[in-house]
């Protein structure tokens, strides 16, 4: 079955959704959703650990942690990418301040891909796995932090949400259209 993709060109900037693998994605920063430990892990954190290699793990270790809400960067060791963004995410509780702190997780790597000057990222959906954040709560925060972040001066010509399977797609694909109309 062919994965699902849709492209959208915001103040000059290409915005695509694509349901796939993040580590198969070749771009300038690929945003890992890591643990605040950065100890590597499963879902995002634990394939891009496994298919960037030992290398990836031993600069982690070098910085000792991120806080949440926060990102730090790291060479991409085997991957299509300079560098990886691990980014921590709120864990979801439903009560407490994780929209801003989702937010501000995004608003970091984006940071960061300027203060690089890149051209491309990559992000997962941040949060929306073993954290527990829902899906249709987290996509329009990610969606409209990107927008907002593109819409002024950027080094960045393409930014990919890049989905693990249909459910996140559409959660995606819905949240912007969503926000597009309301533009």
């Amino acid at each position: 079955m062919k994965p699902f993709t849709s492209t959208h060109i915001i103040n000059g900037v290409t915005l695509t959704l694509l349901q796939g693998n993040i580590v198969e994605v070749e771009a300038d920063a690929l945003v890992n959703a890591a643990n605040r430990a950065l100890a590597g892990g499963g879902g995002v954190d634990g394939a891009i650990h496994d298919a960037g290699g030992p290398s990836i793990m031993e600069e982690c270790r070098k910085i000792g942690g991120c806080a949440t809400g926060s990102a730090v960067a790291t060479r991409a060791g085997r991957l299509k990418a300079q560098y990886i963004f691990h980014a921590v995410g709120p864990i979801y509780y439903g009560q407490g301040n994780e929209a801003a702190l989702l937010t501000s997780t995004y608003q970091t790597c984006l940071a960061l891909a300027e203060q690089y000057q890149l051209k491309s990222i990559a992000f997962p959906s941040i949060s929306t796995g073993a954290y527990g954040y829902p899906l249709d709560e987290a996509a329009p925060i990610a969606l409209s932090t990107i927008i907002n972040h593109i819409k002024q001066p950027t080094s960045l010509q393409q930014v990919m949400f890049v989905l693990l399977g249909r459910y996140a797609y559409t959660a995606y694909e819905d949240a912007l259209k969503r926000l597009l109309t309301a533009a």
